[in-house]
C-alpha cells in the first residue's frame, strides 16, 4: 500500500469515508449503549451499510468486548484480522506472516499497525477465554513481527508466564 492508501485507512479508522447511514447507526448505537438489543441492532445496521469499514468493525468489537460477550468479540476480531491481512497483502493465516512481510517496525505505518493491534486483540481474547496455548502462540508471533514491542505484547507474555504460579512465586 502506498502513502495515499495508508492515509485513507487512518481516516477510515477515525470514521472517514463512512457512509452516512452507517455513521447514523453508529451514533444511535452509542446513544442506546445501555439498551443492549437496541444498540446491537444499530450496530448490525451499520454493518449492513458498511461491512468492511474499520470504524464499524471496531465499534461492533468494542460493544461486544465491553458487554463481556467475548466469543462474539472474538468473531469480530477474526473478521478484522482477515481484513487487515488483505489490506496488508499478507497471508490469511497469521502463523505464516513474517517480520519482513510488512513495515511492522514503524508505528506510523497505519496498515501494519492495524494488523498488529488486531492480532493482539485476537490473542488477548483467546487468553481471556482460557485458550492459553493459542494466546501464547499469538503473543510470540507479535514479538516476532514487532521485536521492539511497540504494541505491548510483552505484557501479555508476562501474564501468561505468571499463569498457575502462586502469589509467593
Amino acid at each position: 500500500m502506498d502513502a495515499a492508501d495508508e492515509a485513507w485507512l487512518e481516516r477510515a479508522c477515525l470514521g472517514g469515508g463512512l457512509p452516512a447511514d452507517a455513521e447514523h447507526h453508529l451514533r444511535l448505537a452509542g446513544l442506546a449503549y445501555a439498551e443492549d438489543e437496541v444498540a446491537e441492532a444499530h450496530l448490525h445496521r451499520a454493518m449492513e451499510a458498511a461491512p468492511e469499514h474499520a470504524a464499524v468493525l471496531i465499534g461492533l468489537y468494542r460493544f461486544y468486548f465491553y458487554k463481556g460477550r467475548l466469543l462474539d468479540a472474538l468473531e469480530v476480531a477474526q473478521i478484522c484480522l482477515a481484513k487487515a491481512a488483505r489490506d496488508n497483502d499478507l497471508e490469511e493465516d497469521w502463523r505464516l506472516v513474517r517480520h519482513g512481510d510488512a513495515n511492522f517496525g514503524s508505528f506510523e505505518a497505519i496498515l501494519p499497525r492495524f494488523y498488529l493491534f488486531t492480532l493482539k486483540a485476537y490473542g488477548y481474547l483467546n487468553m481471556r477465554l482460557g485458550r492459553l496455548q493459542e494466546g501464547r502462540e499469538v503473543v510470540l508471533k507479535l514479538l516476532e513481527l514487532d521485536p521492539g514491542d511497540k504494541i505491548g505484547a510483552k505484557v501479555l507474555l508476562n501474564v501468561l508466564n505468571r499463569e498457575g504460579l502462586d502469589e509467593d512465586d
